[in-house]
């Protein structure tokens, strides 16, 4: 039998898609087959702020899966809608890698940081939250709006255009960037976006091929469902300014999250905690820990943020 996974066609798409492949192919001894889909995402040139960001990344890949097209997903998480799709279900999410946003500067490991860089740097990336935490802590930044894959975006560093690019640190360690990350941010004060760093593995309803639960890692399950809660719960799409990080280790459940505003001037936060002594009542503690969060949200005046 050969399992067939449907893959976006870019190069970190492929290498992540290969990753779960070689999996797969461990567990069950089954041959695997790349099916590579070209999304809205892939084609258009317009900026992601400009599309809502919902979706434009997997309606395509989830199309090609509910037509039989192929028999399983991989998602990046942070791009996937969080309302479930008729029909499909994300049966893994696999170990999660750093979640962390990394700055590149010219230089990589001995380039500028962020604290470093120039009065009026510019700098690009095409996150309006990624934009607002720049803002919020560099005011006198020059953001600009990038498109492309992580090579194009870093060539915009080398070649001068740009004096560092913000980018997924997940994403330029696999596909084998490590050494141009100048400086890792602070999760504290740059939390991720909802999922960052993770994968999904998106099958058909009741139709999960053998081997795709083995994949799932109940850490990091708990945590980027909480994170994908509190952004359900804001209504906030995935190009949204918002920022929450979570963790789960040692019975104990804890996340933080920022709304801000796209300008950086204003911000609301929270942190709350839950503790967990059955691993059973894990459920109970994501809902209550994302109700939590949300709610003192809302009452800082998150929606008047997000307008």
């Amino acid at each position: 039998m050969t399992l067939r996974i449907g893959t976006r066609g870019s190069a970190l798409a492929v290498a992540q898609t290969s990753t779960m492949a070689r999996e797969l192919e461990r567990i069950t001894g089954d041959a695997t087959e790349l099916v590579r889909v070209t999304t809205h995402g892939d084609v258009t040139r317009a900026a992601l702020s400009s599309l809502g960001g919902t979706g434009v990344f997997a309606s395509e890949l989830r199309d090609a899966l509910l037509a039989g097209e192929c028999d399983l997903v991989v998602h990046s998480l942070k791009d996937l809608p969080t309302a479930k799709a008729p029909g499909l279900t994300v049966a893994a999410y696999p170990v999660r890698e750093d979640p962390r946003d990394a700055l590149c500067s010219l230089g990589g490991a001995s380039g500028l940081t962020l604290e470093q860089l120039p009065h009026g740097a510019k700098v690009g990336t095409g996150s309006p939250r990624r934009v607002a935490q720049l803002l919020t802590l560099r005011p006198d930044l020059e953001i600009r709006d990038i498109r492309g894959n992580v090579e194009r975006r870093l060539r915009f560093v080398t070649d001068g255009e740009l004096d560092a690019v913000v980018l997924a640190a997940a994403g330029l360690e696999r596909l084998g960037f490590s050494d141009a990350i100048t400086e890792r941010f602070d999760l504290n004060d740059f939390p991720n976006a909802p999922g960052q760093g993770c994968l999904a593995i998106e099958v058909r309803d009741d139709d999960a091929p053998a081997g795709v639960a083995q994949l799932d890692d109940p850490a990091a399950r708990a945590a980027v469902l909480v994170e994908r809660g509190i952004l359900a719960t804001l209504e906030a799409g995935c190009a949204a300014p918002v920022g929450a990080s979570a963790r789960y280790a040692d019975g104990k459940l804890e996340a933080w999250a920022t709304v801000y505003a796209v300008d950086g001037s204003s911000r609301v936060s929270s942190r709350r905690a839950v503790e967990v002594s059955d691993p059973r009542a894990l459920d109970a503690a994501q809902a209550e820990l994302v109700t939590l969060i949300s709610t003192d949200l809302f009452d800082q005046g998150a929606v008047a943020l997000m307008a």
